[in-house]
């Protein structure tokens, strides 16, 4: 499965892979998010894999979330590559 993205009021929830090949329809749903929602949910349960073009689009939306004051939650346990980068920023600090 290639990249899904539904949405019910502020929740949005991803599925399937997030990669370098469709990365810009994930920042095209995410664009101007923060101009009309005060907080975001973002379920990852479904998102299978990520690359680091994914990470960068991730990071990228908390960057703006905390810009701008809104709140953006991302839940679900999604795929083990999101973790893995995170695990080794952490250990990399």
């Amino acid at each position: 499965m290639d990249l899904k993205i539904t949405h019910h009021n502020n929740l949005f929830k991803v599925q399937g892979i997030l990669h370098k090949g469709n990365v810009h329809v994930f920042k095209t749903e995410f664009s101007n998010v923060f101009e009309n929602l005060n907080s975001v949910i973002l379920n990852i349960e479904s998102l299978t894999s990520i690359d680091r073009y994914g990470v960068n689009a991730l990071a990228q939306l908390h960057n703006e979330s905390l810009k701008r004051k809104k709140d953006l939650s991302i839940i679900g346990m999604g795929c083990d590559d999101l973790y893995e980068h995170f695990k080794s920023e952490e250990n990399a600090a």
